[in-house]
Parts: C-alpha cells; sequence; structure tokens
C-alpha cells in the first residue's frame, strides 16, 4: 500500500481505475455469475484521487442535482442467497423505495446483482466481483433500447414519449462495509466529454454503458462503514435534457484503512426502470 494514501473523517486518498480513450469501443464479454471476471477490451489506468466522505454532505444531496442520495430503510429478506425472496420480497420493497424518493408513477426492478470482494466465495455463492472500473450502467441510447427490450412494443413507445429513467439501488448484506466501498462521482462534476461509450456483450443481447476517463475537477464521495440498514440510490439515467441529473459515474475501491480481520463486502443492487405518467 502506498504511503501517500492518507484518511481522516473527512476524506480519504485511494486509487480507482479509469478508461482511457483510444478511438475503439472498449467491449466485456459477460460472464455468468461465479465463472470469474468478465472478459474485457480497452485500455485502464489507476489513478490516486480524493474520496470524500459523503456522509458530511448526505442531507443536502439530491437525486435531482448530484443523482445519488443515501437512505435508510430496512428490508424483510432474510437471506439473499434465495433467489425467490429477493423476487418476491424485495423487488417490491426496492420498487416503493424508488416511488417514494423520485415521485414516480411506476417502477419495473428488471435485474439485481449480488457481489462479494472475495474470489472464493464469489465462486461458491455464483455471484460476481465488485467493478473496479469508473462507470455508469446506461448510454443515452442504451437506456431507451431497455425499455424496448422489456416493455410491449405499444407500452414502450408510449413509456418513451413521457420522462422515464433508470435508477440503481445498492446495498451490504453483512456491515459494516470495510473493503471495496463504492466511489461516486455525481452529476454535478461530471463532463459529457469524459465519458466513453462501451458494450456489455451477453449471450442474447449487446448493453451499453458509459466508462469514465479522469479529470481532476471531478470530485468524488463515498459512504464509510455502510451498515445492512442503508441503501444508496444511484441514478444512471434520466430522458431530462434541463439540467437535471442524468446520471452519475460508480465503482470500487480500496480504502487505506481497511482492518486485518475485515469482511470482504457483499453487497446487492437491484436495477430498475422507473417511468412518469406526466
Amino acid at each position: 500500500m502506498s504511503s501517500s494514501l492518507e484518511t481522516n473523517e473527512n476524506y480519504v486518498t485511494a486509487t480507482v481505475q479509469f478508461s482511457i480513450p483510444t478511438g475503439e469501443t472498449p467491449v466485456a464479454q459477460v460472464k455468468e455469475p461465479g465463472q470469474g471476471s468478465d472478459t474485457r477490451t480497452g485500455v485502464y489506468k489507476d489513478q490516486e484521487v480524493i474520496i470524500y466522505n459523503g456522509r458530511v454532505i448526505a442531507k443536502d444531496l439530491s437525486l435531482e442535482k448530484q443523482g445519488f442520495i443515501l437512505r435508510n430503510y430496512d428490508t424483510s429478506v432474510d437471506d439473499f442467497f434465495d433467489t425467490k425472496q429477493i423476487k418476491e420480497i424485495y423487488y417490491p420493497e426496492m420498487e416503493e423505495i424508488v416511488k417514494r424518493e423520485t415521485g414516480c408513477s411506476e417502477v419495473l426492478v428488471f435485474d439485481h446483482t449480488i457481489r462479494i470482494d472475495d474470489n472464493s466465495m464469489a465462486q461458491t455463492h455464483k455471484v460476481r466481483n465488485p467493478v473496479k472500473n469508473m462507470h455508469n450502467d446506461f448510454t443515452r441510447k442504451s437506456a431507451p433500447q431497455r425499455i424496448r427490450d422489456l416493455l410491449p412494443v405499444d407500452e414502450a413507445k408510449e413509456r418513451l414519449k413521457k420522462r422515464f429513467g433508470s435508477m440503481n439501488v445498492w446495498r451490504p448484506l453483512i456491515g459494516p462495509v470495510e473493503t471495496a466501498p463504492l466511489a461516486i462521482c455525481g452529476w454535478d462534476t461530471l463532463l459529457e466529454k469524459d465519458l466513453l461509450v462501451a458494450e456489455r456483450r451477453y449471450q442474447d443481447r449487446v448493453g451499453g454503458v458509459l466508462h469514465l476517463t479522469y479529470n481532476p475537477e471531478q470530485r468524488w464521495y463515498y459512504f464509510p462503514k455502510m451498515e445492512t440498514n442503508e441503501v444508496v440510490l444511484l441514478k444512471c439515467f434520466d430522458s431530462l435534457d434541463d439540467g437535471t441529473a442524468k446520471w452519475t459515474c460508480h465503482g470500487s475501491f480500496q480504502p487505506p484503512d481497511i482492518p486485518i480481520n475485515a469482511r470482504p463486502r457483499q453487497s446487492i443492487e437491484i436495477r430498475t426502470l422507473y417511468f412518469y405518467d406526466d
């Protein structure tokens, strides 16, 4: 660990991973959960940045300005490795959270991913590892395409005429989080020129995501020692182009103050589409 890394109650200095523009589209060949890391192309660089304690400003964060917030929400799920519980209990819980926080009229949970910051445990549970590269889950083209993929043709056409978006809801499965917390860069310090369109190739489709290149003007945050009753809402897309936060960027990092006996991060992220009637 670099001797230049430091920590205090207001920030840490740590290394995060950015993409380097080459003129070619980075591609990730997505593997099934538990089958190891995705195979990917592209050029990446580790960069030391200051990551501020988001708890200090949590009460001032909004989905409309920064695009991410921290909230307290309990869950009735007692086994997150039980897919039935996740779909029957957790999905409806998350739909209600996104409705409450956005004021939208309808929410569709279309995906979830469990991640463990330990290769052996991830393979045993057939789940994924944390993503190191700073990214956003959608592009301007892939967000509306996901609606066309998931909804009947006529319904998709109607939904795309009105405001819609995508929200990621992230929760720790054990607490406090001591390894691989999320680093988040909000909309208010993201420049679109610093984003690279990348592809994620699945067995049945090709998805589009955004990779982030480094800009010293970016301001990074994390929420130290998150507990299981806390969630982070991350806006991944908003169809508005009026200055409202459109998206954020995020990825994992290793803080400099990890305890020797730290438990590997375990987390679940829920991906949603949300819709407005007007």
